[in-house]
């Protein structure tokens, strides 16, 4: 006789609420640990040195101090798939109390509340890949960072509490370490090693491209040790952080803005709150919103923000500072390009900044072509750059990618696929600066594709093709004259005898005809 299925309960809405719980961020990102790219055992690798080496150059560039970073990776006794990674730098050191949060809780930082250009935004980096690490490994998280030169250095080791988001310390004490400041953070997790591409040792090498007033010491797994040394000794400019412009801030963010705002009216609100509204402008918006000026901000309902909001869509408000980026600069990025190939033609640009969604932004490109070495029917290799940060990965889905294979390199001189990079020994170079990079994930390797921003990649490698373009002309010329002489070297012996037996000449005069001729090819030559 068959058995009777088990009556399954019913389900109802009291059920349904006792399984029903919150998630931590980095819950959530345990199981989903592919968007911050530790998605394969190869790319965790490159990932976790990336974020050590970001948090590096922030701090190091904040402080006013020349970066000086070593990295060290090495296998870890007994196992053919541990790594251990050491990043290393002089930055100015952190504060104890801060360790724990900054290495080992998601979500934490100094830069996602600012408009200000930085390599890291999110807090989410390094604390991501110790977390990474301790998934793989069972391994803590190691911190060594002295702040003070006078005091000893302190030293943690941090596991993360996934479920709450919370630091767990599980060593703590203080030890001599170096005699200035800095700070070194170890991590050991199952990963693997391999050289060429989307290594890191390429990524190395493209950061000292944006970064050439970087010093980097790599000590790789295997082979020898490599310095990559830099070029200059000049710091970049410090950003400065500046305010929302009105045009790239929605209606919720403005609402949440005016009720945390510490002004006691609308126009103050506009005026202290916002970058690039004048007492002028500001008296525009309300009139055009048809709110008093006088009006609380904390009473602002959402009538009247929406009000507020078409009416700043309506004022004409001059665009954000833009000393808030950084560029590389055209004469450094020459030096950079001309530091890692050996080319027989270098160009470089660097636009001005402009605007998307009232964020400030500025795009640079390089072009590096005849490279020694590189074969001709391969396509162009390109470099991505974003806020002086390379991007390895997911390069297919990049805005900057995009913009190249739009544009018409045929033009310039070049062959080109449809749609396609171009054909030839030649390398591209592009960097896009901004307060905020619109990234099209978590892991911070593509660019979204906003207009505005294709816009002024296109036009920054356009102006680096048309100098490419003047350079193979002339390079194509010169080869025409060339062959061109090389045919009368060749036939001059040969025309002097002909004139000999046509004129009857004898062998002076044979002889001076050949000189004459000789004579004319040499002007020609030098002319």
């Amino acid at each position: 006789m068959a058995k009777k299925n088990k009556t399954t309960e019913k389900v109802n809405a009291t059920t349904l609420a006792k399984k029903q719980r919150e998630i931590s961020i980095a819950e959530f990102f345990t199981k989903n640990r592919h968007l911050l790219g530790f998605d394969s055992p190869r790319r965790a690798l490159l990932t976790t040195v990336k974020e050590g080496v970001d948090n590096s150059l922030d701090a190091c560039e904040e402080a006013g101090i020349l970066p000086e970073l070593k990295i060290r990776i090495s296998l870890v006794d007994g196992f053919d798939d541990r790594y251990r990674v050491e990043i290393e730098d002089n930055g100015p050191g952190i504060l104890a109390k801060q360790i724990p949060n900054i290495f080992a809780k998601l979500l934490y930082g100094s830069k996602f509340h600012r408009l200000k250009m930085s390599r890291g935004q999110q807090g989410m980096g390094i604390s991501a890949a110790g977390m990474y690490g301790q998934l793989t490994t069972g391994m803590p998280i190691r911190i060594t960072s002295k702040p003070d030169v006078k005091k000893p250095a302190h030293y943690y080791e941090l596991l993360i509490d996934t479920k709450k988001n919370e630091p767990k310390t599980i060593h703590r004490e203080d030890v001599e370490w170096n005699e200035h400041t800095g700070t070194r953070v170890t991590i050991d997790l199952e990963a693997e090693y391999r050289r060429g591409q989307r290594s890191v040792e390429e990524y190395l090498l493209q950061t000292s491209i944006a970064n050439p007033h970087v010093q980097v010491t790599y000590l790789p797994p295997e082979g020898a040790q490599m310095i990559f040394p830099r070029i200059t000794e000049e710091m970049p400019a410090d950003p400065r952080e500046i305010k929302p412009h009105p045009y790239g801030v929605e209606l919720g963010m403005l609402m949440k803005m005016a009720e945390a705002t510490k002004a006691r009216n609308l126009k103050t609100f506009l005026r202290r709150d916002f970058t690039r509204v004048s007492e002028r402008v500001a008296g525009e918006i309300c009139e055009a919103a048809a709110l008093k000026p006088t009006l609380r901000p904390s009473r602002i309902d959402r009538e009247a923000a929406g009000k507020l909001f078409r009416a700043i869509k309506q004022v004409k408000i001059n665009n954000p500072p833009t000393d808030c980026v950084c560029p590389i600069g055209e004469e450094l990025i020459l030096k950079s390009l001309k530091k890692i190939v050996e080319a027989e033609f270098y160009t470089s640009v660097s636009r001005s900044p402009a605007v998307y969604r009232g964020n400030p932004f500025l795009v640079e490109a390089g072009i590096a072509y005849g490279i020694k070495g590189y074969e001709a029917e391969k396509q162009a290799r390109m470099v991505r750059l974003a806020n002086r940060v390379p991007l390895l990965h997911q390069q297919a889905a990049c805005a900057i990618t995009k913009s190249i294979g739009s544009i018409g390199w045929r033009g310039y001189g070049l062959n080109q696929p449809n749609g396609s990079l171009p054909i030839g020994p030649m390398l591209l170079m592009v960097h896009v600066a901004s307060v905020w990079v619109p990234f099209t994930s978590e892991s911070k390797e593509a660019i979204a594709h906003y207009p505005e921003i294709i816009k002024e990649i296109r036009l920054a490698l356009q102006e680096c093709g048309r100098k490419l373009g003047t350079h193979l002309r002339r390079k194509k010329r010169a080869a025409e004259e060339t062959r061109k002489r090389a045919y009368m070297e060749k036939y001059i012996p040969h025309i002097g005898i002909a004139l000999k037996d046509i004129l009857t000449l004898d062998d002076k005069q044979e002889q001076r005809v050949v000189e004459r001729l000789t004579g004319v090819l040499e002007r020609s030559r030098k002319g």
